[in-house]
C-alpha cells in the first residue's frame, strides 16, 4: 500500500476528486489518509450524504481510504455510523484508524482494531 496523507480539507466531491489526482498523479500513491479534523462534521452524520458522496469517488477511482483520528465520540452517539466503521474495516476501500500506530499496523499488514 502506497499512501499520500492529504492535507487539504475534504469538504465535498469535488475535495475528493482532487486528493485522489494528487495522491495518484503527485504521489504514485493508491490509498489517501485524511486526518479527521479534515473531514467536515457532516461526514459523521451519515443522514446529511457527505461521506458517501466522498467515498463514493475514493470507489469509482480505485482509491483507498483510510480516515485517521479518534470517530469513538460519533460511533458512541450514531449506531449506523458504528456500523459503518465496523463494516467499513472489514473491507479493503475504507478503513478507520485512530492513530499514528494503528495506520503503522495497516501498512505492515496486522489485523485493525478500532475499538468502535
Amino acid at each position: 500500500m502506497r499512501t499520500y496523507q492529504t492535507t487539504t480539507p475534504l469538504r465535498n466531491e469535488q475535495d475528493a476528486v482532487d486528493a485522489i489526482a494528487e495522491a495518484h498523479y503527485g504521489h504514485e500513491a493508491d490509498t489517501v489518509v485524511v486526518p479527521v479534523d479534515l473531514l467536515p462534521a457532516e461526514f459523521f452524520q451519515l443522514s446529511t450524504g457527505v461521506a458517501g458522496g466522498i467515498v463514493q469517488k475514493f470507489v469509482n477511482y480505485r482509491m483507498g481510504l483510510i480516515v485517521l483520528g479518534d470517530v469513538l465520540a460519533y460511533a458512541e452517539t450514531s449506531t449506523p455510523f458504528r456500523d459503518w466503521v465496523r463494516e467499513a474495516n472489514r473491507g479493503r476501500e475504507l478503513k478507520f484508524v485512530p492513530d499514528q500506530a494503528a495506520l503503522d499496523c495497516l501498512h505492515a499488514g496486522d489485523d485493525l482494531a478500532t475499538g468502535a
